[in-house]
Order: C-alpha cells, then sequence, then structure tokens
C-alpha cells in the first residue's frame, strides 16, 4: 500500500504547487512592485539565504569563507521573492497535511466512540440475558421436582386405565312413562 499512496501523494503535492503557484506570481509581482515589500519582506530573508548558501559551499570547497559579500539588490529581490513563492507553496502544502491529519484523528475518535458505544451496548444485553437466566434459574428450583411430576403422571395413567376398565358410561334410559 505504501507503494501505491507514494504516487498519490506526489500528485496531491504537484497539485497543490499547481494551485498555489499564481498565489506565489501574485507575491512575486507585489515584491517587484512596491518598495517597502522589497526592502522590508523580501532583501532580509534573501541576503540571509544567500550568506548561509555561499558560507556552506566555501567551507564544502576548503575555503574559510570570512565576509561574503552581499548580493546586489535586484538579484536579492528577485530571490526573496522566489523564496517567498516558495514558502508560500511549503506554507499551502503543510497546511493540507495539518487538515488531512486533523480529519484523520476526527475520523479515528468517531470510530473508536462508535466501537466503544456497541461494545457497551453488548456488555449491557450480556447483563440483561444474566439476569434473564438467573429468573429462569429461579422459576426451575421453584417448579416441582421431576420425580413428583413423574408421580403425578403415573396417578393420571391409572385413573386413566380405571376409567377404561369400567367401560363407556351407558346412555341414560328412558323410563315407560315417558
Amino acid at each position: 500500500m505504501v507503494v501505491g499512496a507514494f504516487p498519490m501523494a506526489k500528485l496531491l503535492y504537484l497539485g497543490i504547487r499547481q494551485v498555489s503557484k499564481p498565489l506565489a506570481n501574485r507575491i512575486k509581482e507585489a515584491a517587484r512592485r512596491s518598495e517597502f515589500f522589497k526592502t522590508y519582506i523580501c532583501l532580509p530573508p534573501a541576503q540571509l539565504y544567500h550568506w548561509a548558501e555561499m558560507r556552506a559551499k566555501m567551507r564544502l570547497m576548503g575555503f574559510r569563507a570570512e565576509a561574503v559579500k552581499p548580493l546586489n539588490e535586484d538579484a536579492a529581490a528577485e530571490l526573496g521573492a522566489e523564496l517567498l513563492g516558495e514558502a508560500t507553496v511549503f506554507l499551502v502544502a503543510g497546511g493540507c497535511l495539518v487538515l488531512e491529519y486533523w480529519r484523520h484523528q476526527a475520523h479515528q475518535r468517531r470510530k473508536r466512540s462508535e466501537r466503544q458505544t456497541a461494545w457497551e451496548a453488548m456488555r449491557d444485553e450480556v447483563g440483561h440475558l444474566a439476569l434473564a437466566l438467573e429468573a429462569l434459574q429461579e422459576q426451575v428450583r421453584a417448579a416441582p421436582a421431576q420425580s413428583a411430576l413423574e408421580e403425578l403422571q403415573a396417578q393420571m395413567r391409572e385413573v386413566r386405565a380405571q376409567l377404561c376398565a369400567r367401560g363407556p358410561p351407558s346412555a341414560p334410559r328412558a323410563t315407560p312413562e315417558e
């Protein structure tokens, strides 16, 4: 299932990226047009990113970078706008993941609650059945013993046998006066 889920996650990521691209492009355009946005929003992250990237590259090549020359304003504005656009895409994708996680957790809680409710209903039903069983056992104990029942059946057979031996009762005879 993980193999099948990976292309789906990749497709979802690409879909989110495509949907959030127009938003990122608007942010880039705003960065190019607005001096305030460019100066205070785009340039500082771009210069920080450039500084960290250059120091990492220099250390990997074995040099000791004491001072990194900052980017010119146009390149920094472009890099800052790109960073901001990518951060927007990342935040939208992260927000989608968080919402999906919350939805999944709510579904799990609802399922757990339903199972708990069903379990309690079964436990109550077992309790009711136990009470009914106790009542039936009391009825069985209160009923006459089996030997007494057999004794009554034997007496009934004797009475039937006596009635059969006498024969059918004769019809009343008509008297001559009538």
